[in-house]
């Protein structure tokens, strides 16, 4: 009997980037081709990472240091993987997530200031050999991605991070795609302002290779 090796594919971008509506249409092609598809998310994808999601993104009269933030990120990241991301992997699941450690480079990183040291520090406890097998970079300008999240958002106001201001959101912009810069053979950037299909499209052509099948 033989399986195909699964695929890690993360999605990130700023807000109203459309992550979600994208991220959902790779899954139906992928699944109309006979892949098993796990759909999950960052901070969450699991009960106790969902949990620590809510505490992550509230509105609350505490602060929330910037360590506290970082340390909860990658607390969510360690469940998430051993409970989720993993055991589908190994069983030939593409697991297709909406944000991973790229996110935290970018918004602890970029956004909030933390040394990239202190990040990578704690990818070396959490997940020291594992890595996307591809990361689709859904790309807008600040301005256009803060309209589309306001829309989205309607009478349930901003969260925590969508509160944040737009010099905020053009750092984190800036370090998404200093990380695609860096990495090309991962990333792949895409335009994320042109309407649905198109965007769609785009991310299809940017997916790795479906794997050959491999002995067990």
């Amino acid at each position: 009997m033989s399986i195909a090796r699964g695929r890690f594919v993360t999605f990130e971008g700023g807000e109203g980037a459309g992550k979600t509506t994208q991220i959902q249409r790779a899954a139906q092609w992928l699944r109309e081709s006979g892949i098993e598809v796990v759909l999950t998310r960052e901070p969450g994808g699991t009960s106790r990472g969902e949990q620590l999601r809510k505490i992550l993104l509230e509105r609350n009269e505490e602060p929330m240091p910037q360590s506290c933030e970082l340390l909860l990120m990658f607390a969510a990241r360690a469940t998430h993987l051993a409970n989720l991301i993993e055991p589908a992997v190994a069983r030939g699941a593409w697991v297709l997530c909406d944000r991973f450690t790229d996110a935290t480079y970018a918004y602890q990183g970029g956004g909030r200031g933390i040394p990239t040291g202190d990040i990578d520090a704690l990818v070396q406890i959490v997940h020291p050999h594992r890595q996307p097998d591809r990361t689709v970079l859904l790309d807008l300008p600040v301005a256009a991605g803060m309209a589309r999240a306001h829309l989205r958002n309607g009478t349930d106001g901003p969260d925590r991070f969508e509160s944040e201001r737009v010099d905020f959101f053009e750092r984190v912009r800036q370090c998404y795609l200093d990380r695609a810069a860096r990495d090309p053979a991962r990333f792949r950037i895409v335009d994320a302002g042109g309407d649905v299909e198109q965007v769609a499209v785009a991310v299809r052509a940017s997916r790795p290779a479906v794997p050959a099948r491999t002995a067990t």
